[in-house]
């Protein structure tokens, strides 16, 4: 019985010893995991607001960087207070990108038994910007240069006034030429990719030319009907040269085009307006500017800005 009794203040000197690990691994557990939750919406913040802030730049004006910053990463931060602060190295409507610092400070619940109070936790995220470089167009359809020009006014695309394209032959702007096709045999149709209706190319690169009336062989209907209401993005070239099946068109740029409704051989959806009839080719819409995140079409700091703005994370 004295042995027992000897024993029990061993069993409070264990314990006592132990507390400390055990407080250790429940700083790992609680408090770490704290800081990762805090670091994981930081992060959901500085992604929001780098992306705001550079659709806002591509759409012609940077508004408020500051205050956009601060109130999106508020907004994607719920265990307290963070801050946020705007580093822009290039901030223009046609390219440029800005990086986004978030941060807070995490009061810890049992760290501060090893020493650790408090700790500081952030993330930071930068977007750029900048004009179409090369991609996959969904609608295998070119324009000029010329006829952008013409249907823009010269400049760049504003409004949203619906206006007829009449490809090459039966095109009023004057861009074709006495012969009325910008190439012998090409009707601003391009070859497509294998197994798809699409048309991949990039500016300074030449693209073939799908010779004929009809739509490429590779677009059935469907295609068609699911680019009407969207806004895509199209080649514009400023050379060209050959004919028939040895055409080909030299891309200048990418231009966004909003597709209200077409009228090609075997392709039709018409819907009010001025008409397109019989062997007319024409499709209907307006160029427009245009923000997008698709990730089917890159940009690059030298491509030419006709209105279309591509806005990413950077890595």
């Amino acid at each position: 019985m004295q042995r027992l009794r000897d024993d029990r203040g061993a069993v409070n000197v264990v314990v006592a010893l132990l507390m400390i690990p055990l407080i250790g691994f429940a700083a790992i557990a609680v408090d770490v995991a704290a800081l990762w939750s805090d670091r994981q919406q930081l992060q959901t913040g500085a992604d929001a607001a780098a992306l705001a802030i550079a659709q806002d730049c591509a759409r012609g004006s940077c508004g408020a960087p500051a205050e956009t910053a601060s109130t999106l990463t508020s907004a994607n931060f719920g265990s307290g207070e963070a801050t946020a602060t705007v580093t822009t190295p290039s901030l223009s409507p046609s390219t440029g990108q800005v990086t986004v610092v978030t941060g807070t400070t995490r009061q810890h619940l049992f760290a501060p038994v090893l020493g650790f109070d408090a700790s500081d936790v952030g993330a930071r995220a930068t977007a750029r910007w900048g004009a179409p470089s090369g991609g996959t167009a969904v609608l295998p359809l070119a324009f000029s240069l010329c006829e952008f020009r013409a249907q823009t006014g010269g400049g760049m695309p504003s409004g949203t006034a619906e206006r007829v394209i009449l490809t090459t032959k039966t095109s009023g702007t004057g861009c074709t030429g006495p012969s009325g096709n910008v190439v012998p045999g090409g009707f601003g149709w391009l070859d497509t990719d294998l197994g798809s209706c699409g048309a991949t190319g990039r500016i300074g690169a030449r693209m073939s030319s799908d010779p004929g009336t009809s739509a490429p062989s590779g677009c059935s209907p469907a295609d068609f009907e699911a680019v009407r209401g969207r806004t895509v993005l199209l080649p514009i070239f400023d050379e060209y040269g050959s004919s028939g099946t040895n055409a080909w068109y030299r891309v200048h740029a990418y231009a966004a085009f909003t597709v209200t409704g077409y009228h090609f051989t075997g392709q039709i959806s018409w819907n009010g307006g001025p008409q397109c009839k019989g062997n007319d080719r024409c499709i209907k819409g307006y160029f427009t500017r245009f923000v997008d995140l698709d990730d089917a079409f890159e940009s690059s700091p030298g491509a030419p800005d006709l209105g279309a703005s591509l806005v990413s994370l950077t890595e």
